[in-house]
């Protein structure tokens, strides 16, 4: 099989999108949005979950937050790194099947997005959310996929952040004049090169330092395409090469290909009865 999806917690082993997200295709059309700090981080990190949604028959956004500015390996290309990026951004996503109008740019200067977040800015201009409140209800996104935010870099952190956040507002019955409220149904952390915050492993009581909670194995002609996309980031040769490198280790014995994620929600809530208890009993 192309796509086996794996439950660290249950041990679940499926050939079904809905371990990785639950209810697929049940309830209506699915539009699968990936948050990627850089240009080139939803095809590195997420690309098999992409790949498999699409096939799946879910219809496919990547969110870009910062504009590439920083990703110039010799002085000469600094004036139109941009530009290239943006073009090897295009045929990347191009090469999974995904079009150029898909790709939303929020052009965040690189190594700033932070400064970025919320609804309104110290400077009274606009923050992140407005347009990413908007997209995500106009599009009627039902999944999204939000970047690792642990010990990788700091747009990252912020992605993470801002992507967490915003999102279940998507939902609520509030900001009305920005797009009608739509759910999203669930949400994945994915990792570029770091392992994830050992939080979730710590509360569910994994071993053997498996911090993902969710595992995608794919084959070699999955992993092919991806090598493909990537291979479209000129520019970026030098300062991804370790990047492209590490993949080697994602193989396993067998010849497939491992991406890891967390599940998670976002906006969980309390469970108030453990409290209600210990007060009961004491």
């Amino acid at each position: 099989m192309k796509y086996t999806y794996f439950d660290t917690n249950t041990k679940q082993v499926t050939n079904d999108i809905d371990l990785l997200f639950p209810g697929f295709g049940k309830t209506e059309k699915e539009v699968l949005a990936v948050m990627s700090p850089h240009d080139d981080d939803a095809v590195i990190g997420a690309g098999y979950a992409m790949l498999a949604a699409k096939e799946a028959g879910a219809e496919v956004y990547v969110v870009i937050f910062c504009r590439g500015d920083a990703g110039y390996s010799t002085v000469e290309e600094k004036a139109t790194i941009e530009e290239v990026r943006a073009r090897e951004t295009d045929e990347c996503y191009a090469r999974m099947g995904i079009p150029a109008d898909h790709i939303l740019r929020m052009n965040f200067p690189d190594f700033s997005a932070i400064g970025h977040l919320g609804w309104e800015k110290a400077d009274g201009k606009p923050g992140d959310m407005p347009v990413l409140l908007r997209f995500l209800r106009e599009k009627k996104v039902t999944r999204v996929m939000i970047p690792n935010h642990y010990h990788e870099h700091t747009d990252h952190r912020a992605t993470y952040l801002m992507s967490s956040f915003d999102v279940p507002q998507a939902g609520d019955a509030a900001l009305v004049d920005h797009g009608t409220p739509h759910k999203v149904l669930s949400t994945l952390q994915y990792s570029v090169w770091a392992d994830f915050d050992p939080e979730d492993s710590l509360v569910e009581g994994r071993t053997g330092g498996i911090r993902a909670n969710r595992i995608l194995a794919v084959s070699a002609e999955v992993e092919k395409e991806i090598d493909v996309a990537i291979e479209a980031y000129v520019s970026q040769g030098k300062i991804i090469e370790g990047l492209v490198n590490s993949r080697k280790e994602r193989q396993t014995k067998d010849g497939r290909f491992v991406e890891p994620y967390i599940a998670f929600d976002c906006r969980p809530k309390i469970n108030l009865k453990p409290y209600v208890d210990w007060v009961e009993n004491h």
